[in-house]
């Protein structure tokens, strides 16, 4: 995706182990709602990173990634987000970075927050508001 290097440049530069509070990781199979989101986090003054799986997503963690926030679809081929969190918290490393979970399942905040730990829900689909609010609250206000 068009997001990535700008998000690894950005990521290099933020010292090793803090979280850059301008930065978003979206983890979403559904890829235009992937770029449809990452084009309002960039309205919105972020700077966005993408994958498409769980397995993507863990992967530019563990190369040093570390977003304010991570947007986390549940349902997704190779490694879908129950797992994705699962490793994210078994991660000394990884399991202090935000998780809002944007999914469809239709599942309460209390039932994803039982099986996923500490985690913010919203639901598919998304409101533009609800989103930007959701990730206002782990990384603060950027400017455009």
């Amino acid at each position: 995706m068009a997001h990535m290097p700008v998000a690894a440049e950005t990521a290099s530069s933020v010292e090793a182990g803090a979280l850059d509070p301008s930065l978003v990781l979206l983890v979403d199979d559904d890829v235009s709602l992937l770029e449809a989101s990452a084009e309002l986090l960039e309205m919105e003054g972020y700077t966005v990173a993408t994958a498409t799986d769980g397995r993507a997503a863990l992967d530019q963690l563990r190369r040093g990634l570390r977003p304010c926030a991570i947007l986390l679809d549940l349902m997704m081929p190779v490694m879908n987000g129950w797992d994705f969190r699962r490793e994210q918290l078994q991660d000394s490393e990884l399991k202090d970075i935000p998780v809002i979970v944007v999914t469809a399942a239709g599942l309460s905040e209390a039932t994803i927050r039982t099986q996923l730990g500490d985690v913010e829900l919203v639901p598919k689909p998304s409101t533009d508001g609800a989103l930007v609010t959701a990730i206002r609250r782990c990384c603060g206000d950027v400017q455009p």
